[in-house]
């Protein structure tokens, strides 16, 4: 056995759904914080534009937080598929390795 097979260790099926929830609340935190700027530098170049002040409760409720759930929802489906098929074939790779030792 060299050196390099002793430290690959077989794939664990309970750290997939850690890593789906950590990529899950970064990226989605990240959508958040981005489209709540956008949406405040929006409405602030809209209200300077009419004259008007602007209601920045929008930015959160129209603009942030239906995109940052959109995409909570697209990256938790791709995250766990994406985990899902790295782990069989991970399984699959362990067994051939296994077998031709």
């Amino acid at each position: 056995m060299d050196s390099r097979s002793s430290r690959e260790r077989s794939p664990r099926w309970y750290l997939i759904p850690v890593r789906v929830v950590l990529v899950t609340l970064v990226v989605t935190s990240l959508t958040f914080a981005v489209c709540l700027f956008l949406g405040i530098a929006s409405l602030l170049a809209g209200a300077k534009l009419h004259g008007s002040h602007p209601d920045m409760s929008m930015a959160y409720r129209l603009i942030a937080l239906p995109a940052a759930l959109i995409v909570c929802a697209v990256v938790l489906i791709s995250s766990t598929a994406l985990e899902l098929r790295h782990y069989r074939r991970a399984k699959t790779l362990e067994g051939i390795a296994r077998a031709s030792r």
